[in-house]
């Protein structure tokens, strides 16, 4: 079972990180790796997409069920993918008036096969990569608005 936690302090409000996460469709535009971000469905407190990942020729994709919890948490479960087991949890916690700390934990076991140990590499590097591209392009796009 991989592990993954990150978490980042940052100048704006859990409600304004919060939003930037849910909007799973523009994944693409700043998260390096992935290629594509498709909602199959939209409720009041669910949202289950299906993000494409690519990069140095290889391609997969996987889709999750995820509940949100305006502005506390967004909860991922696996719905399809190349992976055993899968679970994901998104925490954005106040800190004051206009700043949070946003964290993020995944917890994966990739299938067997020789295309999964690739697609274990990918999913890896762009897990790593997802609280900083968060960040990045919250300070960027909420500054700008300010």
């Amino acid at each position: 079972m991989t592990v993954i936690e990150r978490s980042a302090l940052l100048p704006h409000t859990a409600e304004q990180v919060f939003d930037l996460v849910a909007d799973i469709e523009r994944y693409p535009e700043f998260l390096d790796g992935c290629v594509g971000a498709v909602i199959h469905e939209r409720g009041e407190e669910t949202v289950t997409a299906t993000l494409r990942l690519s990069r140095a020729g290889i391609s997969h994709g996987f889709t999750t069920c995820n509940r949100m919890t305006r502005p506390e948490k967004i909860e991922l479960t696996l719905v399809d993918g190349p992976f055993d087991s899968f679970s994901g949890q998104w925490i954005f916690r106040a800190l004051g008036d206009a700043a949070c700390k946003t964290s993020l934990r995944l917890d994966f076991e990739l299938s067997s096969g020789l295309a999964n140990v690739a697609a274990g590499k990918l999913f890896d590097k762009v897990a790593l990569d997802l609280v900083d591209s968060v960040v990045r392009r919250a300070n960027k796009e909420l500054e700008a608005a300010t």
